[in-house]
């Protein structure tokens, strides 16, 4: 059990650290597998490669500074579909993995959405208790599916990175005792701060909860199901994995690690409605609208500067994003047919400066493709 003791120090891990570990986290923690299968799906590289430089901190940054000064390990842009950039450091590869971190929530989701439309979610607004009868008599009573998922629960949480004793540092280092789900017993001792539906507030263990709660509708591990639904008819070029909790549960409001490439073509897939190549839909008719809208609460919460949707984050224009802390990261563009994916190794879990960094790198490519 030595494992359930290190977890949360992840969030404290040095970079010589970082950068050994994140490429290869099933050998530092259990993971199951996620399987590709099949033909993979290309990814054409464009005729004209994306060539810019940008100013962020009153300097003129290159790509190729971009990738030193803000500790990145992959960069991926693609437009129209087309690989316009691809770039690596710290001696990550095409072929390697990467964590994804809070960007696995984005997927999460996406699976909420698949269960739904195999009939397994009846609705969203069925209460948690009826797939998770453990949450009876807690703060869960009386929350519904689409709660969870917007993170509007009202239940207390803290999400302090820096705090070795937050909830978000404590929570994965939960035991198993004779088999119970160890996300479902560490929420249901969080006391109630709000009525369900009236306040937001950013949850990963709620992300989690939302693991155990497609584990019971589907009887599959989230694996299994990520496997079925979008690795394997989506081409994926390699296996993937997905870090597990003491019962065996994957964690699903974190660490899924998969190659640069194939996180740029599930936002492809999602970006483009959530279908497969053969027009099949993996999730409901108006999904990708819904998951992406922001909710009042959160758009409260955020004072109008990011909304939150069903786990995905929101912008003030069109675009939307996945994230995860120390840099990780999926930006999508619907309006553009834009992607941008990156792989980092940041300082700080929300390091300020390296995130503005990263914004500016963004901003310079969507007015590339504005004036074009």
């Amino acid at each position: 059990m030595e494992y359930l003791s290190r977890r949360h120090q992840v969030l404290f891990w040095s970079f010589e650290k970082q950068k050994a570990a994140y490429p290869h986290m099933e050998d530092e923690f259990p993971a199951r597998l996620v399987r590709r299968g099949g033909p993979v799906a290309p990814l054409p590289v464009a005729d004209k490669p994306l060539d810019l430089s940008f100013s962020f901190g009153g300097q003129t940054w290159t790509i190729a500074d971009y990738m030193l000064r803000n500790r990145a390990a992959g960069l991926l842009v693609l437009k129209d579909g087309q690989v316009v950039l691809e770039r690596y450091g710290l001696g990550q590869t095409a072929q390697k993995r990467w964590t994804s971190f809070s960007v696995a929530k984005s997927f999460s989701s996406t699976l909420v959405g698949a269960a739904i439309l195999d009939g397994r979610i009846k609705h969203l607004d069925d209460p948690v208790t009826a797939y998770l009868p453990a949450l009876e008599g807690s703060g869960y009573e009386g929350v519904s599916v689409r709660q969870l998922l917007n993170m509007t629960s009202g239940v207390r949480w803290n999400e302090d990175y820096s705090d070795p004793e937050s909830d978000v540092a404590r929570f994965a280092s939960e035991p198993s005792v004779d088999g119970s789900d160890p996300v479902v017993s560490y929420m249901a001792r969080l006391p109630r701060e709000a009525a369900p539906g009236t306040r937001w507030v950013y949850k990963t263990g709620e992300t989690s909860l939302v693991g155990s709660l497609l584990r019971a509708a589907t009887g599959k591990p989230l694996s299994d199901y990520l496997s079925e639904k979008l690795w394997q008819p989506l081409g994926m070029e390699g296996d993937a994995y997905w870090m597990v909790d003491a019962s065996g549960g994957e964690m699903a409001g974190c660490c899924l690690s998969a190659t640069l490439r194939d996180y740029g073509r599930f936002a492809l897939f999602f970006m483009r409605g959530a279908r497969l190549a053969n027009g099949q839909a993996v999730v409901p008719d108006g999904w990708v609208q819904q998951a992406t809208t922001t909710t009042h609460e959160a758009a409260e919460a955020l004072q109008g500067r990011a909304g939150y949707g069903y786990q995905w984050w929101t912008t003030r224009g069109k675009a939307y994003r996945a994230a995860g802390i120390f840099g990780q990261g999926i930006w999508m563009d619907p309006e553009l047919d834009l992607v941008v994916v990156t792989q980092s190794a940041w300082p700080g879990a929300t390091d300020a400066p390296s995130a503005q960094a990263r914004q500016a790198l963004i901003d310079a490519i969507t007015a590339h493709y504005r004036r074009r």
